[in-house]
């Protein structure tokens, strides 16, 4: 399916110089009195690179046609992370690579996205924000506030995020996947 380069979205999975990208941003661009073009940070799905690149406002884009499917992440072993599709049952595995950085949000159990690709598995979409507990940090300060600074606290996934100095070990918390912040408590 063509798109027209100004209907492109942050999301989009696209076909780029034969390769596919997942659209990260999107910004239009009119610099007075020039034409609009539609600057786009894309990111390759084999490779991971990010680039940008710029579109006249007139181009058209090569939207790849996807088949998303829910999977249910089961495990990790040497051979890869295993997921299961929760209609068929059906099992498959995906590298680190295919991963990426939503390694660090999976807990057993959790239900995700995988996109396909001609029936191959080439990204995931992790909910916006999970619930993980907090294994590891310093102790919390009396009388900490929010506004009071922030400390590093180490989550049961192996990511390390910064939270605000009242959070202690135990505590169940909110993360954005999209940024890999701290957002509230659970």
């Amino acid at each position: 399916m063509q798109l027209v380069a100004t209907e492109l979205r942050a999301g989009n999975i696209v076909l780029f110089n034969g390769q596919l990208h997942r659209v990260m941003n999107v910004v239009h661009v009119t610099p007075g009195n020039w034409r609009g073009m539609v600057q786009c940070k894309l990111r390759n799905l084999k490779t991971g690179n990010q680039m940008e690149h710029r579109f006249r406002s007139e181009d058209r884009v090569e939207k790849a046609s996807m088949d998303t499917v829910e999977m249910q992440y089961m495990y990790s072993d040497p051979g890869g992370h295993h997921f299961m599709n929760t209609e068929t049952y059906e099992q498959i595995t995906l590298s680190d690579e295919a991963l990426g950085e939503g390694l660090g949000y999976l807990l057993p159990e959790a239900v995700i996205s995988v996109d396909f690709y001609e029936n191959n598995p080439v990204a995931v979409e992790l909910p916006t924000t999970v619930i993980l507990k907090v294994v590891d940090c310093e102790p919390a300060m009396k009388g900490a506030t929010a506004a009071g600074g922030s400390k590093a606290a180490k989550l049961e996934t192996g990511i390390t995020v910064s939270v605000p100095q009242y959070i202690e070990v135990g505590t169940r918390i909110i993360v954005d996947t999209r940024t890999g912040e701290y957002s509230s408590r659970a």
